[in-house]
């Protein structure tokens, strides 16, 4: 690293420690002002189909492709220009012709042989931008949401207190119209491979492209209950734009459930419904997280939820310990879901996780293309994989 680099790192850290919280804190709960799609890149909001008495259509998957690293140095966009030498995650959403990624912890020096997370100049959480729409031939970032310095900035500063909190991770990121979210998990202790224990988890707002973020104190799920890391999709249901949360608890070794909230009213509390179950007239609602029933039963880490229009299906990824990416098709957000398909062999991709799909596809919905952390170089890639049906 250049000495410019270093010098500048120091003083953002003498910053960021001076500064404190600059970016969190409380505000009053306002109605997101939807002015542009949720997903003018992807394509169109899906409309719910309820009906789930259809059969499953995909046959298998194939032709992986490793296609180009999004972080670090040996990205094309450079991210170690902006103190990202590490990173993880990387969950994607768009905001008109913007395309943002969210990282969790980052550091802005560290050997390049180094394995896992750590560094210097560590942050909890940064956010990444682009205008490139086409994951086919890599993804370049343009820039990140940056301190005075030119450096990424932490959107959400974590205490960094093991037993107390250790690290404000952003599980998940999306938008209503112009007005940004991050669902995060605060994160009390890392424990054994796979485990960890949270504060509780909370929904975050930004309405100036990112740059700054309020905390939403009335949107937040305890640390032991089952929604701590969630993925996050827009669904038309009866002509209302919805948001859907596909939630786990803290770890990786937890089942699915379902809430839903009416976008405009994402910040109400009292708005979010939860899948209780099915019955005569179709899937029931109800109040509370305590009322969620499972939609999957499996040992799910992070994942990623979207509808396909090849498949005319859902497709769920997410890390099974053990054997790797998985995928599963489901006939509607609350199943019946597939039986899970490998999609990415652990034994192949040795320490990878967070498998977070694009809005935009290619040949029609075929081919898929998500981001995928590597414990390794502790890094974010892109991939690709065909749908047969």
């Amino acid at each position: 690293m250049s000495p410019k680099l270093r010098v500048s790192i120091l003083a953002a850290a003498v910053l960021l420690a001076a500064n404190g919280c600059a970016a969190g804190g409380s505000g009053p709960a306002r109605t997101p002002s939807p002015t542009s799609p949720p997903h003018p890149i992807g394509g169109v909001v899906p409309v719910l189909d309820p009906t789930t008495d259809k059969p499953f259509v995909l046959t298998g998957v194939g032709n992986l492709t490793k296609i180009g690293q999004v972080t670090g140095a040996d990205a094309p966009g450079r991210t170690d220009r902006y103190a990202v030498h590490g990173t993880d995650l990387g969950s994607v959403f768009t905001v008109g012709d913007t395309m943002y990624m969210v990282f969790g912890d980052t550091f802005g020096e560290r050997p390049d042989d180094q394995v896992g997370a750590g560094g210097s100049y560590w942050r909890s959480n940064v956010l990444g931008h682009t205008t490139d729409r086409d994951p086919a031939d890599g993804i370049t970032l343009t820039g990140m949401v940056a301190d005075d310095l030119g450096l990424a900035r932490e959107l959400l500063p974590g205490r960094k207190v093991d037993g107390d909190e250790m690290t404000v991770i952003p599980t998940y990121g999306f938008a209503v119209g112009d007005t940004m979210y991050l669902h995060y998990m605060s994160v009390r202790h890392w424990g054994d491979p796979g485990k960890w224990d949270a504060n509780h988890a909370g929904l975050a707002r930004s309405t100036d492209a990112g740059r700054s973020w309020t905390k939403l104190d009335r949107v937040t799920w305890p640390g032991d209950s089952g929604f701590i890391q969630v993925a996050v999709t827009h669904v038309l249901e009866g002509g209302v734009d919805h948001l859907y949360f596909w939630s786990i608890p803290a770890g990786r070794f937890g089942g699915v459930r379902l809430m839903r909230v009416p976008a405009a009213q994402v910040e109400d509390p009292a708005a979010y419904r939860y899948f209780a179950g099915t019955g005569p007239a179709g899937p029931r609602w109800e109040i509370g997280p305590d009322k969620a029933a499972l939609v999957v039963d499996d040992t799910v880490g992070e994942l990623s939820v979207a509808y396909n229009a090849y498949l005319g299906r859902w497709i769920m990824m997410y890390l099974r310990e053990g054997d790797g990416v998985v995928l599963r098709e489901g006939i509607t957000p609350w199943g019946p879901w597939s039986a899970p398909r490998v999609a990415v062999s652990a034994a192949e991709h040795p320490g990878l996780y967070a498998p977070f799909q694009y809005p935009m596809t290619g040949e029609n919905g075929r081919r898929i293309y998500f981001n995928l952390s590597l414990w390794g170089p502790y890094n974010v890639f892109v991939y690709s994989i065909d749908l047969e049906k």
